[in-house]
């Protein structure tokens, strides 16, 4: 149920005003806490949640015509986001393997989706130095999405450890002092 709660609130942090925050949203710790918790059939309904809302923000929000082909590579990440955690985190999972993921998951997407925009958008010369101003104008929000995976997946991950550990010690104590 959490896994669902966390991509409503991955879904609302893309819908509320947030033009200052470059990126800052639920989205990637969101997709590694679902893929470690939930099963492969269940990852269509976050995938076509999030894939309502990229139209929605397009047509509505940003006053853009919509163009399915400009999103192919993002809905294909929203997949790949939920196999690392799926891959990664479902059977064990471990400060390094959290770290890991909100790494992984965050640099795949700047890797992917900066050069799909250098290949198909025309806003950038496809030379190489073309692709290195891509890249570069990206770095904040490749910054915030850093940020914002790492603080939603420590989060989603860890606060579970924290409880059960805070819960134990009561017993430790009691048990220790019998």
């Amino acid at each position: 149920m959490f896994a669902y709660l966390l991509m409503l609130v991955a879904v609302l942090s893309r819908l509320l005003p947030h033009a200052g925050w470059f990126n800052f949203t639920a989205v990637g710790g969101a997709l590694l806490y679902f893929g470690a918790r939930r099963s492969w059939r269940e990852m269509l309904a976050p995938l076509a949640v999030l894939m309502a809302t990229d139209y929605y923000l397009t047509v509505y929000a940003y006053h853009y015509s919509f163009r399915w082909q400009g999103y192919v590579t993002t809905w294909a990440w929203y997949l790949m986001a939920m196999a690392l955690g799926q891959i990664l985190l479902r059977s064990k999972t471990t400060l390094v393997r959290v770290a890991s993921g909100a790494l992984l998951g965050p640099t795949s997407f700047f890797v992917l989706s900066n050069y799909a925009v250098w290949v198909g958008s025309g806003m950038y010369p496809r030379t190489m130095a073309g692709l290195s101003t891509c890249y570069v104008a990206a770095l904040p929000f490749y910054r915030n999405d850093l940020l914002s995976t790492a603080i939603v997946a420590g989060l989603a991950f860890g606060i579970p450890v924290l409880v059960r550990r805070l819960n134990a010690a009561p017993k430790q104590a009691e048990l220790a002092g019998k």
